[in-house]
């Protein structure tokens, strides 16, 4: 097996400058793509993203971009084209988290998280898609999580998004995969991250899966880059747990 085997592919990864999108990133490169490192507004930190990349020996490009700015969107997927040719690996991983009692959670709140999960995904996906479908290959990877599954309180914006993510997903999949596209989701349990203060405190533990611990982000990197190798164009449309067996279902 090829020890580059994204070789000559460039991948989009959205909210890439820290945590588990920072090490997506990090991990596609390794393996042998150029990189779009999108971030909301961190870009020092998202430089610094870009320079372990090139410390791999492979190319960057730094992108500060509101995904739920379709323009911005558009901008960005042009720039990735005019620098690599275009995206053929697209990770949607920008989110935003909180949480708040459901009778306090005003209506900007609410819009807000789904908008940067649903509606980024949506405007990433239309802008990407026709230069995978020119080529007749693509990869998708959505980033959802175990909490739609099995339900968690003070999260109502947060899970409706990823629920709406996952049908997104699932969409792309049946209508794209005669293409040479494929388009799945990984759906993390607890992950071990930095946290802005904004994003409020993790949700109390009532129990601990099957594998009693947190991920690591590379193990959720790892997922990323299974579903992104040319081996897997047979696997779309699928839910990868990725969550120590926090969610057992199908």
């Amino acid at each position: 097996m090829s020890e580059h085997p994204l070789a000559g592919r460039t991948a989009l990864v959205t909210g890439a400058s820290r945590n588990i999108g920072r090490a997506i990133a990090l991990r596609l490169a390794a393996a042998g793509a150029d990189i779009v490192v999108n971030t909301l507004q961190d870009r020092a930190a998202a430089e610094g993203v870009a320079a372990e990349i090139a410390a791999l020996g492979r190319r960057s490009l730094v992108q500060v971009a509101d995904v739920t700015d379709r323009d911005a969107v558009r901008t960005m997927a042009a720039a990735a084209t005019d620098s690599f040719g275009g995206v053929d690996i697209l990770v949607c991983n920008a989110s935003s988290r909180g949480q708040v009692d459901f009778l306090d959670l005003d209506y900007a709140s609410w819009r807000r998280v789904i908008d940067i999960s649903l509606d980024g995904c949506f405007h990433c996906a239309q802008a990407t898609l026709p230069g995978m479908i020119a080529k007749g290959w693509g990869r998708i990877i959505t980033l959802g999580g175990v909490a739609w599954h099995i339900g968690s309180k003070r999260r109502a914006n947060n899970l409706a998004g990823k629920a709406g993510l996952t049908g997104l997903t699932r969409a792309l999949a049946a209508e794209f995969g005669d293409r040479g596209i494929t388009a799945n989701m990984i759906s993390p349990g607890v992950v071990e991250t930095v946290r802005p203060a904004s994003a409020g405190a993790l949700p109390v533990r009532t129990s601990m899966p099957p594998v009693p611990r947190d991920a690591s982000v590379d193990e959720i990197a790892s997922a990323a880059l299974f579903l992104a190798h040319p081996a897997q164009a047979f696997v779309t449309g699928q839910i990868i747990h990725v969550n120590g067996g926090a969610y057992l279902g199908s």
